[in-house]
């Protein structure tokens, strides 16, 4: 059986208003932003490289961004490594999941900051 792997994705949002609510996991306003997350990542990945091993993401946390306006976007994605999956290449995600953003400028109805996408395997 293929091993499951995981590998973190972060990124900052500029228009949506960072709050305490948003770091408490139990809120309304963490699940439903963490909802919309799903909406938006989970297709992006699905249609990447590793789309046909992609298994799924978990929001861990939201945390403030710089500017206090800023929010910043903290997952845990997973894929099951197997053979015809020749190996996790974090740069070639960035650079589609950097593609697929508009050169991580857009996210949905979301703006991104162009410096702020991570992916780390």
């Amino acid at each position: 059986a293929p091993a499951v792997k995981n590998f973190t994705l972060n990124f900052t949002i500029t228009n949506l208003q960072f709050t305490a609510d948003l770091e408490k996991p139990s809120s309304r306003r963490f699940k439903s932003t963490e909802k919309v997350m799903y909406h938006y990542i989970d297709p992006l990945l699905q249609k990447s490289s590793i789309g046909p091993h992609f298994s799924g993401c978990n929001v861990t946390g939201f945390r403030s961004g710089r500017r206090g306006d800023d929010t910043k976007v903290d997952a845990v994605c997973s894929y099951k490594d197997n053979a015809s999956l020749a190996r996790f290449d974090r740069e070639k995600l960035y650079q589609e999941l950097s593609a697929m953003t508009n050169n991580v400028t857009k996210l949905g109805h979301y703006s991104l900051d162009r410096n702020s996408l991570y992916v780390d395997g």
